[in-house]
């Protein structure tokens, strides 16, 4: 088989398209130049390597990207060691608040130790950083952790964060006690998409209280939650976070008999000195938020 053929197939199962390979390959190249090489390594194996659209990866595909991705995934990584020792470039996938107003200290504590410290940043929430380590696009996910982790997967809890509803600072409502006792909640939820832990957990909580309550209002930022609940827009869902600070605008109400959500830290695979290290000093942050 062509060895170059074989890497333009691991970009395009891996990214999942022959349109987002293009805009991944860290060289130039043009679609139909792909497109052309693809149909001769199918033509050359005699099977039909994935469906266009929708895309989907057929069982000789799926069987040929598991065999190769080992090899591929892997050379950035090799080369930086041969360069020079341990590899010092590491993606990590994060929420904004946690990009913004965590990482950058223990990161300069990371740098002591790897004086040639490379950073790729990803802002996500849970649903999508899960996606990025799934498809090796990042080394460590700082996420809201599931009950259940997909196989392959390591993970290490941080912090446990109470659930909040989040009022604007004028609001009548004094705790969320009073929401409960409502036979129908007119007031607007405001919250992540569905699929978040947070969201997740506030259903189940409901669920046991016997309340029907969804979001009216989704965003895509727990910033964002706060922001619109701070203008009347309706009751945001939010998580306490240790030594974090509200707008002037809202108050929180404590959801004591609500599940916390985990914050974590997830990785694929063996970690590597580099994620180790920055494990160890996600550790040490969590533990001093958590005093």
């Amino acid at each position: 088989m062509n060895i170059h053929h074989l890497e333009l197939f691991y970009y395009v199962a891996r990214h999942g398209g022959i349109t987002e390979a293009v805009r991944n390959i860290p060289y130039g190249i043009q679609q139909p130049a792909v497109s052309s090489q693809i149909i001769q390594l199918e033509q050359f194996l005699g099977v039909k390597l994935f469906n266009r659209r929708p895309f989907d990866l057929s069982a000789a595909g799926k069987r040929l990207y598991e065999f190769i991705t080992p090899f591929f995934s892997n050379l950035d990584r090799l080369a930086d060691e041969i360069r020079g020792g341990e590899a010092q470039h590491i993606r990590i996938g994060a929420s904004a608040t946690v990009l913004r107003d965590h990482l950058p200290e223990l990161l300069q504590s990371v740098r002591k130790k790897f004086p040639k410290l490379k950073l790729t940043l990803f802002d996500g929430h849970q649903p999508e950083t899960m996606t990025w380590l799934e498809k090796q696009e990042i080394d460590l996910a700082v996420t809201l952790l599931e009950t259940k982790m997909p196989a392959g997967t390591h993970a290490v809890p941080l912090l446990q964060l109470p659930l909040v509803l989040l009022v604007e600072k004028n609001h009548p409502l004094k705790s969320a006690a009073e929401l409960w006792k409502q036979d129908q909640i007119e007031e607007t939820l405001i919250t992540l998409p569905p699929g978040e832990a947070i969201v997740k957990n506030f259903q189940a909580g409901l669920s046991r209280l016997g309340v029907d309550w969804f979001s009216g209002i989704k965003v895509s930022s727990l910033d964002l939650v706060e922001t619109y609940a701070a203008n009347g827009f309706g009751i945001g869902l939010s998580v306490a976070v240790p030594k974090a600070k509200l707008c002037p605008e809202v108050r929180a109400l404590p959801l004591p008999d609500f599940p916390p959500v985990a914050l974590g830290v997830v990785w694929r695979g063996k970690i590597t000195p580099l994620g180790q290290a920055v494990l160890d000093e996600l550790k040490l942050k969590a533990q001093r938020l958590a005093a």
